[in-house]
């Protein structure tokens, strides 16, 4: 570890992390350690303890029954099990290389990176040489990355700090793999750990999946509260039963039995897992259309999305990129444009040779691989590059690098080639990258660098950037086009000049600009389609990407994501500086102007007109860059619900800012989804109420939604099912509830003479109705049209309360009726014993004619005519709220095309009404029924019919008649409190939003008040 400070590394050992035999772990004792958690501690700067935990494998009784789950369970067990156990090179002190376990890893050892093609068991800084990985698994996209050395290693400061640009560029992530190795040195590529387990950048992906976020949906709160009131009612139920059994001077163990069977009643075991019968369904036809769930409690959630980010490249538009052209640039003035479409190959010139040099494209098995926008640049010059054997890549030394030579489909050029010798890797925070390359044949060496128009001019001096460098730029990125801007600079450099420990900063100024490069990308065909959807379901879209502002505007102009009668405000931020605060300034987009020559800021100047018309109460919307956004976050605090209340458009957002936003929409109670390609989406993806990837990477495990269908058109198919599922959970919760009440009131009658139902009658009603009933009503397929708003999402709603109580109201009142009736009846009598059937004039009397009772036969629990009225009024009050609950539009196709559960319901109703009325003295024996006058059973099914017509029309024609509670939600002058439908209403009141043509200023006092602790992933530079 020469020249390493372990002040840099941002903890001192408390022992030496170097593997020696004492900390060798043989095989035998890491397979007997297997499952368990091995800990290593050590000491921070500040003398905190930390532990260092690498991956306890999973046991089998972590698995859910689910085969589904199982199986993605088993795959995530691999994945964390693959680089848990593999042998690694590690550099032991006094002995030199050594073959271990990477189980024995610690942070501060020191791993030897040779060969090509493996995986990284641990996140690792590299201290010299260089490595190209892929980090698909956890970007989600498949592209080869360079790593390079840390500098300054011999710097005593945290060694994030004084990385000086994204740290990142020099850590080996775990789980990523190493494609090709270059030493520097004598010796191959070292590195040194500084993560293992779970608190590497893989282990927090696989904890963030084994643990995800809470769930804070109301729903579940609602349903706790729901069975703690039904739970009172059970109570009340017990005690009612020890009174009448007490009363009537029963046995003390009768007393308690039956006590406890009323108890029982009123909360149905079943009833947590009603929210969840619909979830299975759903997720099993999302399945059906290639959108995958690995998180079931969200599809609810869908079901309450009124707010959907879309990220553009690869979601929105088309994944790939199309040359449309080049605009080269000379004496500080634009040439005329090269079109690709012409067959014509690029002219040879500074613009081609930038464009043939600045990428990071490699070749690897024979291919040419890299970034896609890189990709398609160096396609359209017609050059090669030159491939490097094994041996090459393997002992090559500092001042080799790529060959790119011209192709036979590339224009005639005056060299034989040029050799990348350095890179400065393209940094998202940055905006730009740089290579410095030498001709061949040639000792001089020049930079290209390629990057955001407005930041490649920044660097360019003044006289070299053409005076219509906006208007130029606008006129393309307003049609949605892509542009890069290239410029290059001859460099002054001795020979004997350390490439590797030159600063970007010390280069990257005084460039020529030497012109754009134009390409088109495209919209999907689905785009559209869905997003007017979306927009007529009332579901808010907005565009987050990484993207120039101007081109993500006409992209949401395009796609309809915002109309073209719509104003879009320009939202620009400026950070503080010596003498002025940070401020705001707002101005219409169709106004602004950028002049470059101002210096590297470039600032937008604002035009001033005779007449400028503020939006007012016309429709309008916000559009921002990351920039903006930051500044926002950190001094404006007050204004950033506002503006994201209008906000369509965020451009130029970072990962973090992505997440951050994300998060700021969730705070004004939002439900937000989110919809990207993988590619830097994740955290946005994770953080999101429904994240769903397009992207069919590793990293896609880390969204609960993912589908291989790459466009949009999963977004409405999934808050359509989402719907259906959370309609559906309520039904049969509802459902579940009135079953256990209904249940309760007719034992509860019956209690009142010491009697219950019989064991088949119990059994009939709860296996063969509300058994069935809950695994088929579910089965209801999503409406295809979403409808202008969404479902309730509170349990404990007025509309669903209303619904049970009244229901149990009905039911009251139907089955008191008939306990009651029966008694009046001429041919009623306390039959304790099967007597035949009673004729519906006949009045009895002890003693006397079919049906009397004898004193003294004992008492029967269950054979009554109360009993057998009680039990069609229980059996058919089932069905029927079975039928009334299973509501159809707007939310689920109707009921009739569940045709299984039509069936089933159907059949159900039959045997219970073939049972009442089939005059067979087998099937009352079995069934402990009595056989009553045919009179008495159809005043029973009229009583039926009515309770039918009673609740049906209540439940659809004023429960559920959505004009109606918007009318008494009128009268009583209710308003939502959600925050954002409160932010309108105080907004709406005011006269000067949204501002035109001015600036805000933060207050000094103030400063940073207010950080998102989402958005500050990396730290400040110093």
């Amino acid at each position: 570890m020469a020249g390493l400070s372990w002040d840099k590394l941002g903890f001192k050992p408390q022992i030496c992390f170097q593997i020696t035999p004492q900390h060798s772990v043989q095989k035998s004792e890491m397979t007997a350690l297997r499952g368990r958690q091995l800990c290593t501690t050590i000491t921070s700067v500040d003398g905190s303890s930390l532990s260092v935990q690498p991956f306890p494998l999973m046991s089998q009784s972590f698995l859910p029954g689910s085969p589904g789950f199982c199986r993605q369970s088993v795959k995530l067990h691999n994945l964390v099990e693959e680089h848990n156990n593999v042998q690694v090179i590690a550099w032991v002190k006094h002995e030199g290389r050594r073959q271990v376990e990477s189980s024995s890893l610690v942070p501060g050892d020191i791993v030897l990176l040779e060969g090509q093609k493996h995986c990284l068991p641990c996140d690792a800084v590299l201290l010299d040489g260089s490595c190209i990985v892929n980090e698909g698994m956890l970007t989600g996209e498949s592209v080869p990355v360079t790593k390079t050395a840390l500098p300054h290693t011999e710097n005593t400061l945290p060694w994030k700090t004084h990385s000086v640009e994204d740290y990142r560029r020099h850590v080996l992530f775990c789980g990523t793999e190493v494609i090709q190795t270059k030493q520097m040195g004598k010796g191959p590529p070292r590195a040194v750990v500084l993560q293992t387990g779970f608190n590497t950048a893989k282990g927090d992906l696989v904890r963030s999946i084994l643990y995800p976020k809470p769930l804070n949906f109301k729903i579940y709160r609602d349903a706790f509260r729901f069975i703690l009131g039904l739970a009172v009612i059970a109570v009340l139920g017990l005690v009612y039963a020890i009174y009448v059994y007490t009363k009537h001077k029963q046995p003390g163990a009768d007393t308690v039995a039956m006590a406890l069977l009323l108890l029982t009643i009123p909360v149905p075991p079943a009833l947590p897992a009603a929210l969840t019968t619909g979830i299975i369904y759903a997720q099993r036809r999302l399945k059906k259309k290639k959108i995958f769930c690995i998180s079931p409690q969200r599809i609810n959630i869908c079901g309450q999305i009124n707010l959907m980010c879309f990220d553009k490249t690869g979601t929105l538009t088309e994944d790939g990129l199309d040359l449309w052209g080049t605009i080269p640039c000379q004496d500080g003035s634009f040439l005329k444009a090269h079109r690709f479409s012409s067959g014509q190959p690029l002219p040879w010139g500074p613009l081609c040779r930038a464009m043939a040099t600045c990428h990071s494209l490699l070749v690897l098995e024979g291919k040419t691989q890299g970034d896609p926008l890189d990709l398609k640049m160096f396609e359209g010059t017609g050059w090669e590059i030159e491939e490097a054997s094994p041996e090459h890549s393997k002992t090559g030394t500092a001042d080799e690098g790529t060959v790119i030579r011209p192709g036979p489909a590339s224009s005639q050029a005056s060299v034989d080639g040029i050799v990348i010798v350095h890179q400065f890797p393209f940094s998202s925070s940055l905006q730009r990258m740089s290579v410095i390359v030498r001709e061949l044949g040639k000792d001089s060496l020049d930079l290209c660098m390629k990057g955001a128009p407005e930041m490649v001019a920044s660097f360019c001096t003044a006289e070299t950037v053409p005076r219509n460098f906006v208007k130029e730029l606008k006129f393309y990125t307003s049609q949605g086009f892509r542009v890069i801007a290239l410029a290059q600079k001859a460099l002054a450099l001795g020979g004997d000049t350390d490439l590797d420990g030159l600063e970007r900063e010390e280069v990257e100024s005084g460039l020529t600009f030497l012109g754009l490069l134009v390409m088109e990308n495209r919209l999907k065909a689905e785009t559209a389609p869905v997003l007017e959807e979306l927009t007529a379901a009332r579901i808010r879209s907005v565009m987050v990407t990484g993207d120039n502002l101007q081109t993500a505007v006409t992209v949401a102009k395009n796609s309809g994501m915002i109309s073209r009668s719509s104003r879009v405000i320009l939202v620009e931020g400026s950070e503080p500086e010596e003498s002025s605060p940070a401020s705001i300034a707002w101005q219409l987009m169709e106004d602004s102007r950028r002049h470059p020559a101002e210096g590297k800021d470039l600032c937008i100047s604002i035009e001033d007109k005779a007449e400028r018309g503020r939006p007012g109460m016309e429709e309008f919307h916000f559009a921002l860059n990351g920039k903006s956004y930051q500044v926002l976050i950190k001094y404006f605090s007050s204004l950033v619900p506002k503006v994201l209340l209008n906000g369509a458009v965020f451009a130029r957002m970072s990962p973090g800012q992505k997440s951050s936003l994300v998060e700021e929409f969730q705070k004004l109670n939002y439900y937000v989804g989110m919809c990207g390609d993988g590619a830097n989406d994740c955290g946005a993806l994770k953080m999101a109420h429904a994240g769903i990837s397009l992207s069919e990477q590793e990293a896609s495990v880390a969204s609960p939604f993912t589908s291989q269908i790459p466009n949009i058109q999963c977004v409405p198919e999934m808050i359509r099912e989402g719907r259906a599922a959370l309609v559906s959970s309520f039904a049969v919760f509802k459902y579940l509830t009135l079953y256990a009440m209904i249940q309760f009131v007719g034992t509860s009658l019956l209690y009142w003479q010491l009697q219950i139902l019989g064991n088949y009658q119990y059994l009939i009603q709860d296996v063969c109705i509300t058994l069935v009933v809950c695994l088929t009503m579910s089965l209801t397929h999503a409406y295809p049209k979403l409808a202008p708003y969404r479902p309730s999402g509170q349990l404990l709603s007025p509309p669903l309360l209303l619904s049970v109580a009244l229901n149990v109201c009905f039911t009251l009142i139907v089955q008191v009726c008939g306990f009651l009736l029966v008694k009046q009846q001429p041919w009623y009598s306390k039959i304790r014993s099967h007597r035949g059937c009673p004729l519906a004039n006949q009045t009895l009397f002890p003693g006397l004619g079919n049906g009397t009772a004898n004193s003294t036969e004992p008492h029967h629990k269950v054979l009554s005519y109360e009993d057998v009225t009680l039990w069609p009024l229980v059996t058919v009050n089932c069905l029927i709220v079975a039928f009334v609950f299973s509501k159809g539009k707007p939310f689920r196709k109707p009921i009739y095309t569940n045709y299984i559960f039509c069936t089933l319901l159907s059949l159900q109703l039959g045997v219970a009404l073939f049972l009442f009325f089939a005059d067979f003295e087998r099937i009352y024996q079995g069934m402990e029924l009595l056989c009553t006058p045919m009179i008495w059973r159809v005043y029973v099914l009229i009583m039926l019919l009515v309770l039918f017509s009673v609740s049906l029309f209540v439940e659809d024609g004023i429960l559920q008649n959505r004009w109606l509670w918007l009318r008494i939600k009128a009268l009583c002058r209710f308003h939502s409190s959600s925050q954002y439908r409160v932010l309108q209403r105080e907004l709406a009141l005011e006269p000067s939003w949204p501002p035109v043509d001015g600036r805000c200023f933060a207050e000094p006092d103030k400063g940073e008040a207010y950080v998102n602790p989402a958005y500050q992933e990396e730290p400040e530079e110093k």
